[in-house]
């Protein structure tokens, strides 16, 4: 059975680059999920500013759940002047549905009084003329926003080459091997950046999260339908114990 290139994590995986063997297993399972599920349309940049507020809002809840609170958001306050402005309980009761809204609202009302006081304006547009690494630099610097979220507003909101590892991600990336299991999910930000090319980096992150909800789900797995499973260490650690105990494979 092929098995991914070894490799070990490097000690600082900002500055140190991944082997160049991870990066060809890595361009595998991408071309091999992206002909299982297939190509993933380019998505037209969405309002950055609104991509950060929504991404706050899912930090630990459901799509369903984001999405309804953030609906709700913007029909309680169509601009974001509104939602700056507004009593912290009325923006507290907006997300409600997403959970953990007493943390949030703060967050987001934060975000956008930070923007006004710097930038005179509640829009992320100045991102867009600075160089990535600047960029999520900035987005850092927010309270409440980490590796995963600046990722998915620099990709997703920004147009500009990162890579988010959500749960889904990670759980993929360390069963199959991409992601070594020393690293924590938010060091494999930095690991992952190294090891996809820019112009694939949302594209993949897209198709692992489709296998993490079809296929390599978190409790059954169904590693007979994977198309990567033959690359997978995480299979073959299956597939060994399956014959050691005589089952049929």
């Amino acid at each position: 059975m092929p098995r991914l290139s070894p490799g070990r994590a490097p000690a600082d995986t900002t500055r140190a680059r991944a082997p160049a063997a991870r990066r060809r297993d890595v361009a595998r399972v991408d071309r091999a999920l992206e002909a299982r599920y297939g190509r993933i349309r380019r998505r037209d940049r969405r309002d950055a500013l609104g991509t950060l507020i929504a991404t706050i809002i899912s930090q630990h809840t459901s799509d369903t759940n984001t999405r309804r609170a953030f609906a709700r958001l913007r029909a309680q306050f169509p601009t974001w002047t509104a939602v700056c402005t507004a009593p912290l309980r009325a923006v507290i009761d907006a997300i409600r549905p997403a959970g953990l809204s007493a943390r949030k609202a703060p967050r987001i009302q934060a975000v956008l009084r930070r923007l006004a006081e710097e930038r005179g304006t509640l829009s992320l547009a100045f991102l867009r003329r600075w160089p990535a690494a600047r960029a999520k630099a900035w987005l850092l610097s927010l309270d409440g926003v980490g590796p995963k979220t600046a990722a998915i507003v620099l990709v997703f909101g920004l147009g500009k080459p990162s890579f988010a590892v959500d749960t889904h991600v990670y759980r993929i990336g360390t069963r199959i091997g991409l992601i070594p299991a020393r690293l924590s999910a938010e060091q494999a930000h930095d690991w992952m950046d190294a090891l996809v090319r820019p112009a694939r980096r949302g594209p993949f992150h897209l198709l692992l999260i489709r296998h993490g909800r079809e296929v390599c789900t978190a409790r059954a797995p169904r590693c007979e339908l994977c198309p990567v499973r033959r690359w997978c260490a995480y299979y073959a650690t299956r597939h060994r114990a399956r014959i050691a105990r005589g089952e049929r494979t």
